[in-house]
């Protein structure tokens, strides 16, 4: 665990702020930025407070916590306005249901004459206990963006107007999923945090992840 890191990486979040920036906040110097940042000294107690204030977080976040691993993962942290678009869903509750439903759409695009689909996924929450500890199952609902002009038969078209997401790439997500993926969307939710970002769920997916060998999350917000 490194303080210095750690603040480097909230610095990052914080909209890529300057060591700079920082100092005139906490009314330091760019230099005790730096050391901080190399470890070769930590801020007194009144400071690192300052500090927790100013990337709201905690004392255990900055001297307990790893918060800046598999950085190199992720980048292009942003927020951006999706544009509205038209979808169909499919949802599979199983022992691989993100394979199992994203084969699904795929295979529904293939009949419509549609060889390179556009796919999200996100996770889908409603089991049972008995599901989840007993049969180790999980839910995952993909959905296939629509181009213009298509309307699947036989199937119900949803629609999304255009809304803010906050976003952020992985590369290659899929080397160790279990843990590459799930802190996307821990640093993609601190990003938030840091920037008073709020998560809104009504009238809106929530969140989503794209679907390929590269991906990005996104996650609504007001």
């Amino acid at each position: 665990m490194s303080f210095g890191k750690n603040l480097q990486h909230l610095r990052r979040l914080n909209c890529c702020m300057t060591q700079e920036a920082i100092a005139e906040k906490l009314n330091v110097s760019r230099q005790t930025v730096s050391k901080w940042e190399l470890d070769e000294c930590k801020p007194e107690i009144e400071k690192a407070i300052e500090i927790c204030s100013l990337f709201n977080c905690s004392l255990d976040n900055l001297f307990r916590e790893e918060l800046c691993a598999n950085d190199d993962a992720y980048s292009d942290l942003r927020v951006e306005t999706v544009p509205a678009f038209r979808y169909v869903k499919y949802t599979v509750i199983s022992t691989d249901p993100e394979g199992d439903a994203i084969n699904h759409v795929f295979g529904l695009a293939r009949k419509n004459g549609i060889e390179n689909p556009k796919a999200i996924g996100w996770d889908f929450p409603y089991l049972s206990q008995e599901q989840i500890n007993v049969y180790n199952m999980h839910g995952y609902t993909a959905a296939w963006i629509l181009p213009e002009g298509i309307n699947p038969e036989g199937c119900e078209i949803c629609e999304q107007q255009a809304h803010k997401y906050a976003a952020i790439h992985i590369e290659k997500p899929f080397e160790n999923p279990f843990v590459i993926i799930p802190n996307g969307y821990k640093t993609l939710m601190e990003y938030m945090n840091i920037n008073g970002l709020k998560q809104v769920y009504k009238d809106v997916i929530p969140c989503f992840e794209t679907d390929g060998d590269s991906m990005d999350i996104y996650i609504a917000c007001e």
